[in-house]
């Protein structure tokens, strides 16, 4: 029976060793409780570290601690103390953590911890190789392991595998500064399924694919040569129900059940009724902004000074990374802070500002959540900011107002909160004073709002989301399977090319036969593919044909005095057998300087983009364009050139990253046919990549064998995912019927 395995830095279970024993206590994290339900159900594994080191393991205990693991379906990875630092704390930390929330200054480009990085990364796909089946559903998380998944899929090639990454994806900007940028999406392009809290994240990750890998992107899905990657944006929820009970338990207790924190808290609102509480609960990390709010928290006490001795900040700030010098740095400053405020602006009955430096148990926190009149919560970049979802849900009479930073992932579902810009002073105090003066009938009515959409969108919401999205996107490849050339589908070919008497076979070049070049005149053939042609031409009762939209004058060099039959500039020459070319069409070439000053604009307008000048066409080339200027340019120029060729009998060809310009009665499909009719053919096999090609496939007969290289919609039967599978099925015409 197949199984989902779900891999992860971390367990979702904290191992003690206690006085020669183990024991395994679940985590109470997002991670661990948004992957509740799909841990749970049918056969299901997590893998991950421990959380120990292998230093810090007694040998004798091994067993132990895999069986107390296992009871709760968990794996270990082992990882030593040096590894730990040089994946976790080096490169996880001090470059992706940084870098991928916009604090560039403080990503460190260490190649000791990257290749530390990769080894602990192929440790991570190694555990998962040596415990999944072919069937399995992998589903990766983080940032930590974004390698995996290429790992795992260059052994296991048809197994389904998901990444969710937890963090922001920042702009390409930033993101093009990691030396190691193209073997990290490299990485994450091993898996069918890549999701994003918002759709922001998705933007920049896609736009990073097409800069860096010069990958095709339609919409949110990723063409590689043999399968399509989705990316979509999932924003993950929280565990609404367990927030919201525990509230409601909260507002019933007695006062002598209630905790010591509540107890205080009661305290002070019963000493001061018109009080307000504000609430800032973050882990102590310089991605959330705390020093600059405890800075907008002076500066709003000074602009409407009638709230002092009227508002109190409460600030929880967990302990996060201790070990990393700017998270040293940062508890310091902001240990400053508080008491440099609280030392100035305090009175003999006042403290502005209540501050915690440690973790708090549940309970703590939904007094917390409960008691407090606002969230304050003001990250600088955060990935999503689950606390804010928390304090709503725990809002029972739906009073409570949220101040929240718009640089958020939340903030992109929760717009009837306050959204704050973090760095505004100014418009943070006006907000905090708004949020003071709201009347009840307008927070309940907000919160209401929100509270449904929260407790819908759950966390388990979130986590089905996925796996049915993964899921779907496996299916999917069934709906291709059917036109691929499969090995059944390639038998049957086969034998129908056997079993014939006369052969035709149209083989377009580019993209095709050989690769793309930045330089269309360096994208000449190679030895490997001579010999495959050499062999094809040397086959009894067969005609083939390179049929391109290549000017005579480079297939010339290439290929005349090997005798190919060649058709170039689309159907316009034609040369077989060696000899020179002679054209097939009558062909005018008058519109050229008409058309010419308006392609050499658009290459004055976007760099890195050429005209390629052809005997009876123009060919406008945006492959080392920018990908998104380049194809916005493109299709500037395709309505241009529309409107200026309507009446001269000229089409506008779009092909891959080329836009040719030439006479509307020449194309491949019109030349394919003068070939056809003049033999008695009872086999004919066509394959191209783009929408040139197209015209071939739909004029030749339903009986011929019509390929289109690559998975975007096509007239053609069939398709094969690359050009090596090209090859590989030309040289399989080479071969002898065997039996």
């Amino acid at each position: 029976m197949a199984k989902t395995i779900i891999i992860s830095n971390r367990l979702p279970v904290q191992l003690q060793i206690d006085n020669g024993s183990i024991s395994a206590i679940p985590s109470v994290g997002g991670l661990a409780t948004g992957m509740k339900s799909v841990h749970s159900e049918g056969e299901s594994l997590w893998i991950g570290w421990s959380g120990l080191t292998e230093e810090e393991i007694p040998e004798d205990l091994e067993n132990d601690i895999d069986a107390a693991l296992a009871e709760h379906g968990s794996s270990k990875v082992k990882l030593t103390a040096e590894e730990v630092d040089g994946f976790y704390y080096g490169f996880s930390n001090r470059t992706i953590w940084p870098l991928f929330h916009y604090f560039l200054e403080y990503s460190e480009f260490e190649l000791a911890s990257w290749e530390t990085y990769k080894a602990v990364n192929q440790k991570f796909a190694d555990a998962i190789l040596e415990k999944a089946d072919k069937d399995d559903i992998i589903w990766v998380h983080d940032y930590q392991l974004m390698l995996v998944p290429r790992m795992v899929r260059e052994k296991r090639p048809e197994t389904s595998i998901g990444f969710f990454l937890h963090i922001p994806f920042p702009s390409f900007e930033i993101f093009r500064t990691l030396p190691w940028r193209a073997e990290v999406l490299t990485g994450l392009l091993g898996s069918d399924l890549i999701g994003f809290h918002t759709y922001d994240y998705e933007r920049h990750f896609l736009s990073s694919i097409r800069r860096i890998l010069g990958l095709e992107v339609s919409f949110n899905d990723i063409y590689l040569d043999d399968r399509i990657v989705k990316v979509d944006s999932f924003p993950m929820g929280i565990d609404y129900a367990k927030f919201s009970e525990a509230a409601k338990i909260h507002q019933t207790l007695p006062k002598k059940e209630q905790s010591e924190l509540q107890r205080r808290l009661n305290k002070h609102k019963e000493s001061t009724p018109d009080a307000k509480f504000l609430l800032s609960i973050d882990r102590l990390d310089y991605s959330k902004g705390i020093a600059k709010r405890l800075n907008a928290y002076e500066y709003f006490l000074n602009k409407y000074p009638q709230y002092k001795e009227k508002v109190r900040l409460i600030i929880l700030a967990v302990p996060s990374r201790s070990n990393v010098p700017q998270y040293q740095l940062l508890k310091k400053e902001i240990d400053e802070l508080v008491g440099r405020i609280n030392g100035e602006l305090a009175t003999v009955s006042w403290t502005p500002i209540w501050y915690f430096y440690r973790s708090m148990p549940f309970e703590n926190l939904i007094d917390l959540y409960t008691s407090c009149d606002i969230a304050w919560l003001t990250p600088i970049r955060d990935g999503m900011n689950l606390v804010a979802k928390e304090y709503i849900a725990t809002r029972t009479d739906k009073t409570g107002v949220l101040i929240l930073s718009e640089m958020a992932g939340s903030a992109n579902e929760m717009n009837e909160a306050l959204l704050i810009n973090p760095n505004n002073f100014e418009q943070i105090a006006d907000t905090i004073h708004r949020a003071i003066q709201m009347p009840q009938k307008e927070q309940k009515s907000r919160n209401d709002v929100l509270q449904k959409r929260l407790e819908r969108y759950n966390v388990e919401k979130w986590a089905n989301d996925f796996m049915r999205s993964l899921t779907e996107q496996r299916d999917k490849d069934p709906a291709y399977v059917t036109r691929r050339l499969s090995v059944d589908l390639t038998n049957t070919v086969m034998e129908d090319y056997h079993a014939a008497r006369k052969r035709l076979l149209f083989l377009d070049y580019d993209g095709t036969l050989a690769g793309f070049h930045n330089d269309p005149q360096k994208a000449s053939p190679d030895k490997e593919l001579f010999r495959l042609l050499d062999a094809l031409t040397s086959l009894p009762d067969m005609d083939i044909y390179l049929i391109s939209g290549r000017d005579k004058e480079t297939f010339g060099r290439w290929f005349l005095k090997k005798k190919y039959n060649m058709i170039v500039e689309h159907g316009v020459w034609l040369s077989e057998k060696g000899d020179e070319f002679t054209m097939l069409e009558n062909v005018k070439k008058d519109w050229m300087e008409k058309i010419s000053p308006v392609l050499e604009s658009f290459v004055d307008r976007t760099p890195g983009s050429f005209i390629e000048e052809k005997n009876y066409s123009l060919a406008w080339h945006y492959r080392n364009t920018d990908p998104d200027f380049g194809q916005k340019r493109a299709s500037e120029l395709n309505t241009v050139l529309r409107s200026l060729i309507a009446n001269d009998d000229l089409s506008v060809l779009n092909g891959n990253k080329v836009m040719e310009i030439k006479s509307s009665n020449v194309n491949k499909g019109r030349a394919a046919m003068r070939i056809f009719t003049r033999d008695e053919y009872d086999f004919v096999f066509a394959i191209g990549d783009d929408w040139t090609d197209e015209f071939m496939f739909q004029e030749l007969p339903d009986t011929a064998v019509t390929v289109k290289v690559g998975r975007q919609k096509t007239q053609a039967k069939y398709y094969l995912d690359s050009i090596k599978n090209v090859r590989d099925l030309l040289s399989r015409f080479t071969e002898k019927k065997v039996g």
